[in-house]
């Protein structure tokens, strides 16, 4: 069956105690929609965006429907090792741990190789594939010095494994998120803690339409196997999965979340 997304599922209190960052959170994207599964799920969250009024917005919102006590947000520019340090100290002092974090943070564009500069290039990779690296990185370290376990889940993109025209710092960045997530989870075993990636490919969000032609979200809405672009909380679904208990055997994976994987 194709064209309608199944229903929206309740949660069943899978993450209940737990304490969860989510980078890029501010929004209707994969972010936002990670926000609100993870606090269905009983975790409590701290968001953070580069986007300081979004963010704002987003965390009253929630804190009116999931309680104050459960939601805190910073703002965040994951290329500055000092906001990310900030951020998980939020987390810790706001709710007592770190549990789970996930590195949603990431910068498209779109340039043929031939005309990309250096700029272009160097703030997509520092974003997309050098913040997720400072994140992981600052979370590993808390999570080895309290010995009590952790997830850290990174949002890759179809587009590591396959090839688009006018993407190749966005191509090269996700697949550099791949290999992190796979040589950071083969390190962090050793401490309990769990690293993986899921793979989306078109998770539609209004963003997204204003800074994509008609034409190619025709086009790779075409490519998937339903017949439709993914809504943003079913990408949030499999990264519940990823921090939950059920995924407890599984790390260093790229779960890819659209039938383009080559």
């Amino acid at each position: 069956m194709t064209g309608a997304p199944p229903p929206y599922l309740p949660g069943h209190g899978l993450l209940a105690g737990r304490s969860a960052v989510v980078t890029a959170a501010a929004g209707a994207g994969i972010g936002g929609a990670t926000a609100r599964r993870l606090l269905e799920e009983g975790a409590r969250i701290v968001l953070s965006d580069a986007h300081a009024r979004r963010l704002k917005e987003s965390e009253a919102a929630l804190a009116a429907e999931f309680g104050a006590d459960r939601v805190a947000a910073l703002p965040c520019d994951v290329t500055d090792e000092s906001r990310v340090t900030a951020l998980l100290d939020l987390a810790e002092e706001r709710h007592g741990r770190l549990d789970i974090v996930v590195n949603n943070a990431g910068l498209g564009g779109t340039a043929d190789l031939v005309d990309m500069t250096d700029d272009q290039w160097d703030k997509v990779l520092d974003v997309t594939l050098n913040g997720t690296f400072r994140c992981t990185r600052a979370a590993l370290r808390r999570m080895r010095a309290a010995g009590t376990g952790g997830v850290i889940v990174n949002n890759a993109s179809v587009i590591g494994w396959r090839a688009q025209k006018g993407q190749a710092h966005y191509a090269a960045a996700k697949a550099g998120v791949m290999a992190l997530t796979r040589c950071a989870a083969l390190e962090a075993a050793a401490y309990g803690v769990r690293v993986n990636a899921v793979s989306p490919s078109l998770a539609m969000h209004p963003h997204l339409v204003k800074v994509t032609t008609p034409e190619l979200l025709e086009e790779l809405t075409s490519r998937e196997a339903f017949g439709r672009y993914a809504e943003p909380w079913e990408v949030a679904n499999v990264i519940v999965f990823l921090a939950s208990g059920y995924a407890s055997y599984l790390t260093g994976e790229v779960l890819s979340v659209s039938s383009q994987h080559p």
